[in-house]
């Protein structure tokens, strides 16, 4: 499986944006993202894993699939020109830019439950991702709107994309987590090639070196798509 590191700088201006928000360290963040619409992660201090899944907004039982991804492109990291795919096998996003340069597919979310097995029974009370995902699908069910209509729930919570996380696979076959090989304005940027909704768990992890130990803010950035020039 290829780990190469292929890293692309983006054209787009901040200030261009259609939209820019700030998501602090343990919450989480919804939002449809169209066709043709560019989507930035932005690890503002660095080493910040940023746990995220995909659905497509017409039907979400269609969402990102690390089985059919990994297989789409014969390696387990994702980096510039990598494509994530659906569980249809259908194209979702398309990986455009990205100056970290390797991103997770395999270590999942962490919960309540792993924190318990990996750590210490103590630490079953502290926040994670699969809580903070959850929390903020209900939020939007209360909340009501337009994403709401998707009814997602606890059974929609899927193997997701670590972003910025760096989890070497050893030569036995398991996983280790290791310090992020992101840094201070790193980013990655993402085509969407169809209507997707984005869910995100910025990771709240205190427990391994994914986050440098020190879990902190990243912004999130949406371009509209290029206007057609007609001849």
């Amino acid at each position: 499986m290829t780990t190469s590191f292929n890293l692309v700088e983006s054209a787009l201006r901040a200030e261009d944006a259609a939209y820019i928000e700030t998501v602090p360290a343990g919450e989480g963040w919804l939002h449809e993202i169209k066709a043709g619409q560019t989507f930035r992660i932005f690890d503002i201090e660095g080493n910040q894993a940023v746990d995220t899944l995909f659905f497509s907004a017409a039907d979400p039982t269609e969402r990102y699939s690390a089985q059919d991804t990994i297989a789409a492109q014969g390696g387990l990291y994702l980096t510039a020109g990598s494509v994530l795919m659906s569980n249809e096998g259908q194209p979702m996003l398309t990986i455009v830019a990205d100056t970290c340069g390797r991103h997770d597919t395999l270590g999942g979310a962490c919960a309540a439950e792993s924190n318990t097995v990996r750590y210490a029974l103590d630490k079953r009370p502290m926040h994670s991702c699969r809580d903070t995902y959850l929390r903020t699908l209900a939020r939007c069910a209360c909340a009501g709107g337009p994403l709401a209509r998707l009814g997602l729930g606890k059974r929609d919570i899927a193997a997701n994309i670590n972003f910025f996380m760096n989890v070497p696979v050893t030569p036995q076959g398991g996983l280790t987590f290791e310090d992020g090989v992101s840094a201070p304005g790193k980013y990655v940027e993402l085509r969407a090639e169809m209507d997707v909704v984005c869910l995100i768990s910025n990771c709240p992890q205190l427990n391994n070196p994914c986050n440098g130990w020190n879990p902190t803010p990243v912004q999130l950035l949406i371009w509209d798509a290029p206007a057609t020039v007609l001849a």
